[in-house]
């Protein structure tokens, strides 16, 4: 079964307290710098086994210490509950890391 598309309050209210993400049309962007390439693979880390707990998967890039992540429910056509709760957790182990 898809997750259902949130609307644009819905999405708006949602992204009030996650500062670091931004709405790009039917995707969620964010970027973080760490102090160096171990601590962003970390980051990483930790993001890849909320995704797969979540079965969710983001889009991302890692140079040295940046890494960039999309978000976006394929399925649904935009951003549903899943990509909210990952932005979130995506969040805290951000801050975690040092990013």
């Amino acid at each position: 079964m898809t997750a259902a598309l949130l609307t644009d309050d819905q999405i708006t209210e949602q992204l009030e307290g996650l500062e670091t993400w931004i709405r790009a049309g039917d995707r969620l962007r964010g970027e973080w710098r760490f102090e160096n390439f171990a601590a962003a693979f970390g980051f990483m880390t930790e993001v890849a086994i909320h995704a797969e707990r979540l079965n969710h998967h983001p889009e991302w890039s890692n140079v040295y210490n940046r890494v960039e992540i999309e978000l976006t429910t394929h399925d649904a056509g935009g951003l549903t509950a899943l990509d909210l709760e990952l932005a979130g957790l995506i969040a805290k182990a951000a801050g975690r890391a040092g990013g």
